[in-house]
């Protein structure tokens, strides 16, 4: 009897309401929904045109996709790999996470087929729209990155962002105030200006952060934050008094037409016209990636990151190291602000970074602390916030105001339960005194 008790309860005991499990579950009653709605809505002979639209090039590609076939094969593939998400076999944990991540992929592309379904939508511009909103995610992850690598925590991405976007903006500004109308050949020297004044701009501000966490050992979270409200109170202000009771406004950074990239197959036609900062942001995470990798200075600032004492002793100078760092990455983040308001708008207002430098901090927790890595999650957050846009034009019944909330609880969905657990430098947020 008492081995009879032992053999029920055994399974049941060993069943642990995991985070991973949870999301298995969640993939499931998703793929079991999918599937009642599809039966409801649609029948066989209702297709959804997906079209490769090749812009300039002229060439146009269309694949016709059955709306309801499409439908019924992604809920069963979710409800399968739910099902293994649940029982979460020992030697297949790393397929599993994988797989699970391509049902949640494959869950907005299933809400984007249904929505046009009798229809059509355009692939190339998702992916265009895509890496465009990447971009200052991508370049706010690595200013985090700089950051952290060394040892110091950097919640004021948002801050730095903002304060480079008006910065930058307000120096266009004041050039147009004693130039007039730029001609044509000075239009973009103007910019140029306007771009490095925003990149300043950022890594000045950068300076007060690594002296509050730096050289007085301030709570870094703290420092952040008061960075943060600071920037804030501030770029209203120069709205206020300066901007609002002037003029300035609408001229952006010119487009740049590179043809060779624009022959890559499928993806090329996304860079067949691009603007400085896009282009720049590839190179930021390249850059980072070899310094970080592959350089003594990379060597030497994750060994500041990981064991300040170790480097210290190797006569590495880590307070040195992250002034100079933490001051790189506000550069980097002033580079960020610089897109929202002389790339992207032509304009300022308040706040106009909308929580992009916190989205940028998960892209680089997503990402392991990796440029590459933290790139791909700047690509899920874009890729979120275009779906959000793409469902009002394509008549999704949703109230917009919730269509807007997509990246938000992408980035909640994210770090609470697709990232697993991420082990940040092991000295960060520790500030360094020599012994």
């Amino acid at each position: 009897m008492t081995t009879s008790t032992q053999s029920m309860t055994t399974p049941i005991e060993g069943f642990k309401l995991t985070r991973k499990r949870s999301l298995a579950i969640m993939l499931v009653i998703v793929g079991i929904l999918m599937a009642f709605f599809a039966i409801s809505n649609y029948d066989s002979s209702i297709t959804t045109t997906l079209t490769l639209e090749e812009g300039s090039i002229g060439e146009v590609t269309a694949i016709v996709v059955p709306t309801l076939v499409f439908l019924y094969a992604v809920s069963a593939y979710m409800v399968i790999i739910g099902g293994l998400g649940i029982y979460d076999p020992p030697n297949m944990k790393l397929v599993i996470n994988v797989l699970m991540g391509v049902g949640g992929f494959l869950t907005f592309i299933s809400v984007l087929v249904a929505a046009a379904a009798g229809g059509r939508t355009n692939i190339i511009t998702i992916f265009t729209e895509t890496l465009r909103l990447a971009t200052p995610i991508a370049i706010g992850a690595m200013a985090g990155l700089w950051c952290e690598r060394t040892g110091v925590v950097n919640i004021a991405i948002e801050g730095m962002m903002l304060v480079g976007a008006a910065f930058g903006f307000t120096a266009l500004f004041y050039m147009q105030n004693i130039w007039g109308i730029f001609p044509p050949d000075q239009i973009n020297i103007a910019l140029t200006i306007a771009v490095l004044v925003a990149v300043l701009a950022g890594g000045i501000v950068s300076l007060l952060h690594a002296w509050l966490s730096i050289t007085f050992a301030t709570d870094q979270i703290v420092s952040g934050t008061v960075i943060n409200i600071l920037a804030l109170g501030v770029t209203s202000f120069m709205r206020r008094e300066v901007l609002l009771s002037t003029d300035a406004g609408l001229t952006r950074l010119p487009d740049i037409h590179i043809p060779l990239l624009s022959k890559i197959p499928i993806i090329g036609p996304a860079f067949f016209v691009g603007k400085p900062i896009f282009f720049t942001m590839f190179f930021v995470i390249i850059a980072s990636h070899i310094i970080l990798f592959h350089t003594k200075w990379g060597l030497r600032t994750r060994a500041v990151g990981e064991n300040p004492h170790a480097a210290d002793t190797l006569g590495i100078k880590v307070n040195q190291m992250r002034w100079i760092n933490v001051f790189f990455a506000g550069m980097i983040a002033g580079l960020a602000g610089a897109w929202f308001s002389l790339e992207a708008t032509g304009r300022f207002t308040d706040g106009m970074t909308n929580g992009k430098g916190f989205i940028s901090l998960a892209a680089l927790i997503f990402g392991k602390w990796t440029p590459f890595g933290a790139f791909g999650g700047a690509m899920l957050f874009g890729f979120s916030e275009t779906l959000g846009f793409r469902f009002q034009i394509v008549g999704v019944p949703i109230p917009p105001q919730f269509l807007q909330m997509v990246p938000y609880v992408v980035t909640i969905v994210v770090l609470a339960g697709l990232v697993g657990r991420a082990e940040p430098p092991k000295a960060i947020g520790k500030p360094y005194k020599k012994e």
